[in-house]
């Protein structure tokens, strides 16, 4: 199964102030601000949601296709994504422009400044998809995630017109674009994928009432957080997948991601629905309990016992057999 995986790829400078940015702040001079922080700690991880996910399949043995725009800055991240099972030739390099970057100071009190550069991710509008599936012998499935507004417009178009099947997963970008352009996202998907508030955020955004969405998709998948996941669809018995519980909670960026590539992992190795959810939702929470979106590692046998405490002997059976 040949899965195309756009939206973002970044990097997070995540830096710790022990202070308060508040005692920085001076109430009649904020017309003029001007800060500088002695920060404490500085912490550079690879991001960005389309590359989390294309890490979290190769974490489970599948091989997918990163399709987006980097900067000259990317070498070292493509070769981290090379070594860990993420095919990056179809990734685009900027001849001007940096990878995207989040930066981001933290205080004592969880306040934060920070600040967002697209850079190269702009230029993704640019790819087009049809030689990705050239190169590979065709697409079974390309999933439009957050990422480039135009990007995401234009490639969802070009999956209508050339009959790939779709997965659509606007996240963040539901917020920042009009309603007509929420309704080109998802229209014709074969997976929605949104979370509670997005759920809602999207019913506001394109018009549509809940069964309208569930006529336009084959399923919508929303995710509930620490409740697990459901999916709809307007012919089939609506499923409910109960999570994975924790044994620490270290960081929960990029927890969603590897949820979306244990789905499809699961999918890629003929699983049913729901297996590949419970797949999802158990990598999802080893992501969880890891410090980083693309700091944990699938030990399969610790892995398998996981989905037999919370799915039962015979989900992890299936899982195990396909792992192998």
């Amino acid at each position: 199964m040949q899965i195309a995986v756009t939206g973002s790829i970044a990097t997070d400078h995540l830096m710790a102030y022990s202070g308060k940015i508040a005692d920085q702040l001076i109430a009649d001079q904020l017309q003029q601000v001007s800060l500088s922080f002695l920060v404490e700690e500085l912490v550079v991880r690879r991001g960005g949601i389309a590359a989390n996910i294309t890490f979290g399949l190769g974490q489970l043995g599948v091989t997918s296709l990163l399709v987006n725009a980097v900067g000259q800055d990317f070498e070292d991240y493509r070769a981290w994504l090379d070594r860990h099972g993420v095919d990056t030739v179809s990734v685009h390099v900027s001849e001007t422009a940096h990878t995207a970057r989040f930066t981001c100071t933290t205080d004592q009190e969880q306040n934060q400044i920070a600040s967002f550069y697209p850079g190269a991710m702009s230029e993704a509008r640019e790819i087009e998809l049809r030689p990705v599936a050239d190169r590979v012998g065709g697409l079974d499935l390309v999933v439009i995630s957050a990422g480039d507004p135009e990007a995401m417009l234009r490639h969802t178009q070009e999956c209508r017109d050339r009959g790939y099947s779709f997965l659509a997963d606007p996240g963040q970008q539901l917020a920042t674009m009009s309603g007509p352009d929420v309704r080109k996202l998802v229209d014709g998907a074969k997976y929605l994928f949104t979370n509670e508030y997005e759920h809602s955020l999207l019913l506001q955004s394109s018009g549509w009432s809940h069964d309208e969405v569930l006529q336009k998709v084959d399923k919508w998948v929303t995710t509930l957080g620490d409740q697990g996941v459901r999916v709809e669809s307007r012919s089939e018995p609506t499923i409910e997948i109960s999570p994975v519980q924790p044994k620490q909670v270290a960081d929960p960026t990029g927890a969603g991601d590897a949820l979306r590539a244990g789905f499809l992992a699961g999918q890629a190795k003929g699983l049913s629905l729901e297996r590949s959810f419970q797949l999802g939702c158990t990598l999802a929470t080893v992501s969880l309990e890891t410090d980083g979106p693309q700091e944990y590692d699938v030990e399969h046998g610790s892995f398998v016992a996981r989905i037999a405490e919370t799915y039962g002997d015979a989900a992890a059976a299936e899982v195990e057999s396909t792992l192998r």
